[in-house]
């Protein structure tokens, strides 16, 4: 019978101990004495939160199917259960086995956000595993990373034994069938790297030198170069091309408390056609694929039976550029009218938005729609290629408020590159105009009460791999004063009483962009900030940016270095050695395209030459 890492006088003393007793339904038990490989699956957040993410449900299933592996997961512990296990020298623990990880062959982190690593470190720690990898021993697991920060881990490189680049359906078999070889043998760690190091989109940083212009800590690199001549000296990410002949996960683990994405999901395509300026999904997820309409059919209904949930998510990152929509979200409709199943639509451009789709959605569940204009002004929205004119926003709110739908949320950012005072208000213009449209277009006797408008601001942090990665970042006080700009310009609106503006912090945001694009001698501001408490630092209530600024006078490292500059197209960045797929070349062009506020067609319309079609598939392909 499993034995449950915690006491139940523990379980009884934490906030929702039901994150840490696992046994749910769909989760995987093998038996320990059949299997040749244990693999710990971890997201460095709450429970709650790594649930809900699509890439580890995908490995989770991908690896079980292993019958030599057994893969189990982990998740942060809250900050009451992790000082309770510091104290008590509990070790992590997996979820389906309750066996502490320190004992499994590998841990695999995903990395999804750069304020997520701290929780690297508390992981490691209470796992009882030496921070560095220099540091570890050959009974120690191998510890490796994945997701979108890895196009640029160099902040938390030493921390990994391997960095896997890419998406992980393709490389992972290799894997493990080198390590069970080498450990049949008697294994040695250093061994193992090199050779793990040979297999295509597995980056082991300690087998590469990072070289520096001077000893200050704030020069430039010099260069990035592998210690050997028998490994790549670029590491190019790996991708799948036929999606629909992949692992999806059928029967996935049910939770028992409420997760931030309680529902089915659905992944109708990876990639997106339109080439957003800041955004670096867009780009490092190119070119797009979509899955065939028979296979998500076919995912849909097995989902919904082994689940039994009531609501199901098309998941992309621009779902109304999915070329079966309508045929998938009528058949959704038709198989899941008993169930009065609800189906979310996240992703849409508000240009493309259906009225013929939103009419049959709303006919089951009617929510709020999200829009993400990103830019108020038109100038804005050219320098980001965002593809949206102003008629095209009103027109898709037209549709909305004419659907039935009377709550808006837009998404905007401020700090854009070549930002002025006039495109800032027009944020707030553009959400007066949006309400004005409601007041014009409903007759008063048919509306039930105001037009809701919740207007949302992030601070623009510039990301590895996307033209903007050259640019320098507003400081704290600047994003602040642009928010207070905004602010004040939606009072100053005739509906401003149908309006409703929200901000991000705009310290977490300088943080992650000091991550998005630093280099390894941020590791020792990591440790410092982690030892003085920092951890969590991707919710509010916990993060203290007090600590993150004594640890970096300690360390000696200027924060401005990494985000107040543009910096130099010859520069060497610290991902030059990463191999995303969309070439240097293009990224220079779409900056000096940004610069010229000058638009470049989607995917669709005309091929930009990103360098995506060298993977021989996907959309470059389509005609």
């Amino acid at each position: 019978m499993r034995k449950l890492a915690l006491s139940d006088e523990i379980l009884l003393e934490v906030d929702k101990p039901v994150r840490y007793i696992g046994n749910e339904v769909n989760s995987i038990v093998k038996d320990k004495e059949k299997i040749k490989l244990r693999y710990a699956m971890c997201f460095p957040d709450l429970y709650e939160i790594g649930m809900s993410h699509l890439g580890i449900k995908i490995l989770y299933d991908m690896f079980n199917s292993f019958e030599d592996v057994w893969c189990e997961r982990v998740y942060s512990p809250w900050i009451d259960l992790s000082r309770i296990m510091k104290e008590r020298k509990i070790p992590l623990f997996a979820l389906e086995s309750q066996d502490a990880v320190k004992d499994f062959d590998f841990i695999g982190i995903t990395l999804q956000y750069e304020m997520c690593y701290t929780n690297v470190l508390q992981i490691l720690d209470l796992a009882m595993i030496p921070f560095y990898s220099r540091d570890r021993k050959d009974d120690d697991p191998i510890i490796i990373c994945g997701g979108p920060c890895t196009y640029n881990p160099e902040p938390i490189a030493d921390f990994f034994d391997i960095v896997y680049i890419g998406e992980g359906e393709t490389r992972y078999r290799e894997l493990f069938d080198l390590y069970e070889k080498m450990k049949a043998k008697g294994f040695d760690r250093k061994s193992f790297l090199h050779e793990a190091a040979k297999i295509p989109g597995l980056y082991v940083p300690s087998l590469y030198e990072v070289l520096y212009e001077s000893d200050s800590l704030n020069s430039m690199i010099e260069s990035v170069k592998p210690l050997y001549d028998d490994i790549p000296s670029r590491i190019k990410r790996e991708l799948v091309i036929n999606l629909s002949d992949t692992y999806y996960p059928k029967k996935p683990v049910v939770p028992f408390m409420k997760v931030t994405q309680d529902r089915i999901v659905l992944e109708i395509m990876r990639g997106c056609i339109r080439g957003c300026r800041f955004c670096q999904a867009g780009m490092i997820y190119r070119p797009l694929r979509e899955r065939s309409l028979e296979s998500l059919k076919k995912y849909a209904v097995e989902m919904i039976k082994n689940t039994g949930q009531e609501e199901i998510s098309l998941s992309s990152l621009s779902s109304s550029d999915y070329s079966k929509l309508p045929e998938l979200v009528d058949f959704l409709i038709d198989y899941g009218r008993d169930a009065k199943l609800n189906i979310s639509l996240p992703s849409l451009r508000v240009d493309a938005f259906s009225l013929d789709v939103m009419s049959k959605v709303q006919d089951i569940r009617k929510s709020s729609l999200t829009f993400a204009p990103e830019a108020g002004s038109q100038r804005m929205r050219d320098v980001i290629n965002k593809g949206l004119t102003e008629d095209d926003i009103l027109s898709g709110c037209r549709e909305a408020f004419l659907g039935g739908w009377t709550r808006i949320k837009l998404y905007f950012m401020l700090g854009l590159p070549t930002e002025t005072e006039e495109d800032i208000r027009d944020i707030a213009i553009l959400s007066d105009k949006i309400a004005r449209l409601y007041y014009d277009l409903i007759p008063k006797e048919e509306r039930h009460g105001r037009v809701q408008i919740v207007a949302s601001s992030s601070f623009f942090v510039p990301k590895p791999f996307t033209p903007f990665q050259w640019a320098k970042m507003d400081s704290k006080e600047d994003f602040l004063n642009k928010a207070r700009t905004v602010n004040q310009a939606m009072k100053e609106q005739l509906n401003y009483k149908s309006i409703k503006y929200n901000w991000h912090e705009a310290d977490v945001s300088r943080l992650e962009g000091v991550f998005a694009r630093g280099d390894r001698r941020l590791a020792s501001v990591l440790i410092n900030a982690y030892k003085k408490g920092a951890v969590f630092d991707a919710w509010s209530e916990t993060f203290n940016e007090e600590r993150w600024l004594q640890a970096f006078e300690e360390e000696g490292i200027s924060m401005d270095f990494y985000v107040s500059r543009e910096r130099d197209i010859n520069e060497v960045l610290p991902w030059d050695h990463i191999d995303a797929g969309v070439t240097k070349d293009f990224l220079i062009r779409e900056w000096e395209q940004a610069k010229k506020g000058s638009v470049t067609p989607n995917c669709r319309e005309k091929c930009s030459g990103c360098g995506a079609r060298s993977y021989g598939g996907g959309i470059c392909y389509e005609h």
